[in-house]
């Protein structure tokens, strides 16, 4: 298979390109990035873009699944528009340029709560870009929807603070499901998925990502 990733340079994205180097099921691997991300590999084909420009690159959106893991947060965006742009503007184009260029399967790294209704402006946007995919009828679209991910040396602070209480209730077996994931673990399922599973829409909340 021919693999597509935005979001290649976060933490997450990051493992998954990782991950699907390693897969001989995935035959190329190619990931669209502002700025190189530094890597190199005879499977690997990395595309410099302009997202805000993304029909003008439409030619290259080509291949059998699209792993969408682009996110910010609101301290890095600046403002709720910003945020909205990068995590529901530009995915959704790009999932409309896909469709159209025949891709078939989507691997979509959505979150905990994600809903259109949602008075949680992350979770509202997380919400309206799955029902825009879902809109789309892809052959197959997968939706992880993770909750606190460990990051390997993240320098936010709420972050670990957040991960060490509840891997300290873990220890007594409480809110288990909460647990943190780490991230190359979620990349892991993230490339499994699209191999294992039926056509169709598929929805990996976060009780059953441990399991999956």
């Amino acid at each position: 298979m021919k693999a597509l990733i935005i979001g290649a340079t976060g933490a997450t994205g990051k493992d998954l390109v990782q991950v699907l180097l390693q897969d001989p099921d995935y035959t190329a691997v190619v990931i669209f990035v502002r700025r190189s991300a530094g890597i190199v590999h005879p499977k690997l084909v990395e595309i410099t873009i302009d997202f805000d420009k993304l029909e003008n690159e439409s030619n290259l959106i080509k291949g059998d699944v699209w792993f969408s893991c682009l996110g910010t947060t609101m301290k890095t965006a600046g403002s709720r528009e910003k945020q909205w742009h990068i995590d529901y503007d530009i995915p959704a184009k790009f999932a409309e340029i896909a469709k159209r260029n025949g891709v078939s399967k989507v691997v979509l790294l959505s979150a905990y709560g994600a809903s259109a209704k949602s008075n949680v402006f992350y979770s509202k946007v997380k919400g309206n870009l799955e029902d825009r995919i879902t809109s789309l009828a892809f052959e197959q679209f997968i939706i992880f929807r993770p909750g606190l991910l460990q990051r390997k040396d993240t320098d936010r602070l709420g972050e670990r603070i957040t991960a060490g209480i509840l891997e300290l209730l873990n220890c007594f077996g409480l809110i288990r499901k909460f647990r943190p994931l780490p991230t190359f673990t979620l990349a892991e399922k993230l490339a499994k998925a699209p191999k294992v599973l039926t056509p169709g829409l598929h929805l990996i909340e976060l009780e059953k990502i441990f399991s999956f």
